[in-house]
């Protein structure tokens, strides 16, 4: 049976084109990852960058889940530190009742923006500090148990919303452990920490009342196609376009090709480009032969794919080469057997 496989969705706003698009390519991801037998998408919460349309996350779960039937919907997550436990709570809690079974929430502590963000926000910096009171606050709402005399998450308490510790560093993996709660690590943009957390992880988990072994699962960024050459032309086109988000902020102008080419080369550019060192690239069998060895060499139990191609139709045909290698349909029919 094959590594269940998620998508990690990034609600891209392509060059040219509108919020409104990125929401209609969004669903048609997930419709189409439902039928291949992904596990679930994920959306982020990210604040003022103009190509990433996932900042209202809950919203934008509402609508896809609204659209699909099957598939789990999660946030992947939510910077808890950027809001009181309480309203996440709620929202969650609403999402639950709306869609049984099917909603999943992962919790980051990270702004998720940059400083001046940070401020608008109405973010304090001591706010990272009680991430994990938060966490257990939250968690103590959607489990009926209030940690806050008086105070209860309506919707929300008794739902049991499934939480996921995030990170990109040893901090959320001792906490996940601590919590005895799923660990995700974001390999896919931070890969430098990844097996020493989760080795970290493994070794401090701890059974809880939601889980009573180790679950961990990493990104891992993909650009699958129906031959080499066009998969490796896929990943050019991405990586100058990763470079034009991280590094053309602020311009007038995005970078052309030949200048994000040339950013490429620098210092700087070449940190951004570090986020794809956990990358499959080529055709279906080429990109299980990495998947394989990423989940052989790593021991996670889940893969949460970021496909990176540019445009839509690129992105959707490698979600399906990648569901097609990876056998995701047929075991998918095999979990459904055993229920």
């Amino acid at each position: 049976m094959s590594t269940p496989l998620s998508i990690l969705d990034l609600a891209i706003i392509r060059p040219n084109s509108t919020a409104a698009v990125s929401f209609k390519e969004s669903v048609e991801v997930a419709q189409r990852a439902e039928q291949l037998g992904y596990k679930g998408v994920w959306y982020a919460e990210h604040h003022n960058m103009s190509t990433i349309a996932s900042s209202a996350t809950s919203v934008l779960m509402c609508h896809v889940a609204n659209h699909t039937n099957t598939i789990q919907v999660g946030a992947g997550g939510i910077m808890l530190p950027n809001h009181s436990p309480l309203v996440i709570a709620e929202q969650f809690g609403t999402l639950e009742e709306l869609f049984p079974g099917r909603i999943n929430l992962g919790l980051g502590r990270a702004p998720g923006s940059d400083q001046a963000t940070f401020r608008a926000l109405r973010r304090d910096f001591a706010a990272a500090d009680a991430f994990p009171n938060d966490v257990l606050e939250l968690q103590g709402y959607l489990q009926g148990k209030s940690v806050i005399q008086g105070v209860a998450a309506t919707p929300g308490q008794g739902t049991n919303v499934p939480l996921t510790i995030l990170g990109s560093s040893l901090f959320g993996a001792q906490l996940a452990a601590q919590l005895g709660l799923p660990y995700s690590f974001a390999s896919h943009f931070a890969p430098d920490a990844l097996m020493q957390a989760v080795q970290v992880y493994k070794d401090n988990f701890r059974p809880s009342s939601v889980l009573q072994e180790p679950y961990v699962s990493a990104g891992i960024n993909i650009v699958a196609a129906d031959t080499d050459e066009k998969a490796f032309e896929i990943l050019e086109q991405s990586k100058r376009q990763r470079i034009r988000q991280m590094l053309g902020r602020g311009r007038a102008e995005p970078f052309t090709d030949e200048e994000a080419d040339m950013v490429m080369e620098s210092p700087a550019g070449q940190q951004v480009l570090r986020m794809l060192t956990y990358l499959a690239v080529g055709t279906g069998e080429r990109v299980k032969e990495y998947l394989d060895h990423f989940v052989s060499a790593t021991g996670v139990n889940e893969l949460i794919t970021v496909h990176s191609a540019v445009e839509h139709e690129d992105r959707v045909r490698s979600i399906e080469i990648t569901a097609e290698a990876m056998g995701l349909k047929t075991s998918a029919q095999e979990i459904a057997a055993t229920n």
